[in-house]
């Protein structure tokens, strides 16, 4: 990833529906891969291109690619924009991220092989997504989710044996509820966050009974 333009466009919740607004977000990252006009992607262009949707989509959007194996030390990468992001759906705030992050872009051609290894799982999962248990996705169901994801992005961003599929797949899960406002999705990656953390718990501790073990056995 290099440099991309400076980020000086104001982000704000809209009113009025858009096109763009009615669109699944697998929908939305093809058109952006599609656009020939773009020589690079940025984050600031997917921040604007998702509007009022930001902030879901983009903790989906860093999160997705952990949730399939991966090159070794993606997950200290893309763990940094999540702890923001996730933060901020905590706070109840609009997207924003540091510029050292929001203006990092990639050229289109490198875009376009992530969205085509992402896309396909991603609209598959959309099909499945209805608009239900609507009390999950409101303003406070969303701060809930927030920080149960930003505890959840700690995980993930840590070098831990195996702490990083599992919090992705479950962050990944409660996004996509927040997105298409399907509180059963939300549940479903709840679940699963408590399941990765009580596994990434039980490694821990196996890595650290084994480093005490071997720490008493040295001398």
């Amino acid at each position: 990833m290099g440099k991309g333009r400076p980020n000086r466009h104001k982000f704000r919740k809209l009113n009025q529906p858009t096109p763009e607004s009615k669109k699944r977000v697998s929908q939305i990252l093809d058109d952006v891969a599609a656009d020939n006009r773009r020589e690079r992607v940025s984050i600031t262009d997917l921040m604007r291109a998702m509007e009022a949707r930001a902030v879901a989509a983009l903790i989906l959007f860093f999160s997705l690619p952990n949730a399939l194996p991966a090159i070794p030390g993606t997950s200290a990468v893309l763990g940094l924009p999540l702890l923001y992001l996730c933060a901020q759906m905590m706070m109840g705030k609009l997207p924003w991220l540091p510029g050292l992050i929001a203006d990092r872009s990639m050229t289109r051609e490198d875009y376009s092989g992530l969205v085509r290894r992402v896309s396909p799982l991603l609209a598959r999962a959309e099909r499945l997504l209805v608009p239900r248990l609507l009390f999950m996705t409101g303003d406070m169901g969303e701060r809930v989710i927030g920080g149960f994801c930003l505890l959840l992005a700690i995980v993930l961003a840590l070098p831990i044996p195996l702490g990083n599929m599992l919090p992705a797949i479950a962050i990944s899960m409660m996004a996509l509820g927040v997105l298409e406002r399907d509180g059963l999705w939300v549940i479903g990656g709840a679940v699963m966050g408590g399941l990765s953390l009580v596994i990434v718990w039980g490694v821990v501790w196996a890595l650290a009974k084994i480093a005490i073990f071997a720490i008493l056995n040295a001398f």
